[in-house]
Protein backbone atom coordinates (compact mmCIF):
# COMPACT_ATOMS: atom_id res chain seq x y z
CA UNK A 1 0.00 0.00 0.00
CA UNK A 2 1.49 3.59 -1.05
CA UNK A 3 3.02 6.34 0.96
CA UNK A 4 2.58 10.14 0.02
CA UNK A 5 4.26 13.26 1.71
CA UNK A 6 3.00 16.67 1.01
CA UNK A 7 5.41 19.41 2.01
CA UNK A 8 4.34 22.51 3.83
CA UNK A 9 7.10 25.45 3.93
CA UNK A 10 6.81 27.43 6.90
CA UNK A 11 8.10 30.33 8.57
CA UNK A 12 10.56 28.87 10.91
CA UNK A 13 10.39 29.47 15.14
CA UNK A 14 7.06 28.55 15.11
CA UNK A 15 7.27 24.62 15.55
CA UNK A 16 4.96 24.68 19.07
CA UNK A 17 2.22 26.84 17.60
CA UNK A 18 2.14 24.85 14.17
CA UNK A 19 2.27 21.11 16.44
CA UNK A 20 -0.57 22.72 18.22
CA UNK A 21 -2.56 23.25 15.08
CA UNK A 22 -1.91 19.63 13.63
CA UNK A 23 -2.67 18.42 17.23
CA UNK A 24 -6.10 19.61 17.45
CA UNK A 25 -7.03 18.87 13.38
CA UNK A 26 -10.15 17.25 13.04
CA UNK A 27 -10.75 14.16 11.12
CA UNK A 28 -11.86 13.85 8.15
CA UNK A 29 -15.71 12.52 8.15
CA UNK A 30 -14.39 8.81 6.95
CA UNK A 31 -11.50 6.93 5.23
CA UNK A 32 -13.73 6.03 2.16
CA UNK A 33 -11.72 7.49 -1.28
CA UNK A 34 -14.46 8.07 -3.68
CA UNK A 35 -14.16 9.18 -7.34
CA UNK A 36 -16.43 11.93 -9.49
CA UNK A 37 -19.47 9.24 -9.75
CA UNK A 38 -19.48 8.01 -6.23
CA UNK A 39 -17.79 5.04 -6.64
CA UNK A 40 -15.80 4.00 -3.88
CA UNK A 41 -11.68 4.02 -5.27
CA UNK A 42 -9.95 4.03 -1.95
CA UNK A 43 -9.09 4.57 1.93
CA UNK A 44 -6.78 6.49 3.74
CA UNK A 45 -4.91 4.00 6.17
CA UNK A 46 -3.47 6.79 8.56
CA UNK A 47 -1.29 9.82 8.43
CA UNK A 48 1.65 11.24 10.63
CA UNK A 49 2.91 14.61 10.13
CA UNK A 50 6.57 16.08 10.80
CA UNK A 51 7.97 19.03 11.70
CA UNK A 52 12.11 20.64 11.93
CA UNK A 53 12.86 24.53 11.50
CA UNK A 54 11.22 25.47 8.42
CA UNK A 55 9.27 22.01 6.88
CA UNK A 56 6.45 20.30 7.61
CA UNK A 57 5.93 17.14 6.17
CA UNK A 58 2.49 15.10 6.01
CA UNK A 59 2.89 11.49 5.11
CA UNK A 60 -0.01 9.88 4.47
CA UNK A 61 -0.89 5.65 3.81
CA UNK A 62 -3.40 4.99 1.71
CA UNK A 63 -4.56 2.84 -0.97
CA UNK A 64 -6.69 2.92 -4.38
CA UNK A 65 -6.20 6.58 -6.29
CA UNK A 66 -3.83 8.74 -5.19
CA UNK A 67 -5.93 11.97 -6.65
CA UNK A 68 -9.25 11.01 -4.49
CA UNK A 69 -7.35 12.23 -1.70
CA UNK A 70 -7.16 15.79 -2.57
CA UNK A 71 -10.80 15.98 -3.46
CA UNK A 72 -11.58 13.84 -0.59
CA UNK A 73 -9.64 16.02 1.86
CA UNK A 74 -10.64 19.30 0.05
CA UNK A 75 -14.55 18.48 1.40
CA UNK A 76 -13.32 18.41 4.74
CA UNK A 77 -14.25 21.27 6.96
CA UNK A 78 -11.61 20.19 9.22
CA UNK A 79 -9.39 20.46 6.74
CA UNK A 80 -10.29 23.98 6.02
CA UNK A 81 -10.03 24.69 9.65
CA UNK A 82 -6.22 23.82 10.17
CA UNK A 83 -5.52 25.61 6.33
CA UNK A 84 -6.84 28.62 7.98
CA UNK A 85 -5.29 28.08 11.17
CA UNK A 86 -2.15 27.39 9.32
CA UNK A 87 -1.92 30.07 6.64
CA UNK A 88 -0.20 32.85 9.17
CA UNK A 89 3.51 30.87 9.53
CA UNK A 90 3.17 29.85 5.69
CA UNK A 91 6.28 30.77 3.74
CA UNK A 92 4.34 31.19 0.54
CA UNK A 93 -0.21 31.55 0.87
CA UNK A 94 -1.40 29.47 -1.47
CA UNK A 95 -5.50 29.30 -2.19
CA UNK A 96 -6.87 26.25 -0.72
CA UNK A 97 -10.60 27.71 0.12
CA UNK A 98 -13.05 25.31 -2.29
CA UNK A 99 -12.21 21.73 -2.99
CA UNK A 100 -10.66 22.21 -6.09
CA UNK A 101 -8.18 24.19 -5.26
CA UNK A 102 -7.32 22.78 -2.28
CA UNK A 103 -6.99 19.25 -4.51
CA UNK A 104 -4.98 21.21 -6.91
CA UNK A 105 -2.30 22.35 -4.24
CA UNK A 106 -2.38 18.98 -3.12
CA UNK A 107 -1.12 18.01 -6.30
CA UNK A 108 1.04 20.36 -6.45
CA UNK A 109 2.52 19.89 -2.96
CA UNK A 110 3.14 16.10 -3.09
CA UNK A 111 6.15 14.97 -2.79
CA UNK A 112 8.42 13.02 -5.36
CA UNK A 113 9.00 9.21 -4.08
CA UNK A 114 12.01 8.04 -4.51
CA UNK A 115 11.63 4.74 -2.15
CA UNK A 116 8.70 2.55 -0.62
CA UNK A 117 9.71 0.06 1.33
CA UNK A 118 7.53 -3.22 2.90
CA UNK A 119 7.71 -6.65 4.62
CA UNK A 120 6.39 -7.73 1.25
CA UNK A 121 9.46 -6.55 -0.92
CA UNK A 122 11.68 -7.50 1.89
CA UNK A 123 15.23 -9.43 0.76
CA UNK A 124 15.30 -11.90 3.22
CA UNK A 125 12.47 -14.38 5.31
CA UNK A 126 9.84 -12.96 6.99
CA UNK A 127 11.24 -12.34 10.86
CA UNK A 128 9.17 -14.67 13.46
CA UNK A 129 6.25 -13.04 15.09
CA UNK A 130 5.63 -10.46 11.91
CA UNK A 131 2.81 -10.90 10.65
CA UNK A 132 2.39 -12.06 6.87
CA UNK A 133 0.69 -9.55 4.26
Amino acid sequence: MPYAAIRYDVIPGHEDEIAEIFASFRRVSTPVLKNEQGEEVGQLLGSAVFISDEIVIRVIHYEGDFRAIGRHMGQQSGVHDLEGKLAKYLKTQRDTSSPEKFAEYFRNANMRCIAQLTKENYPGPVPAGAQQG
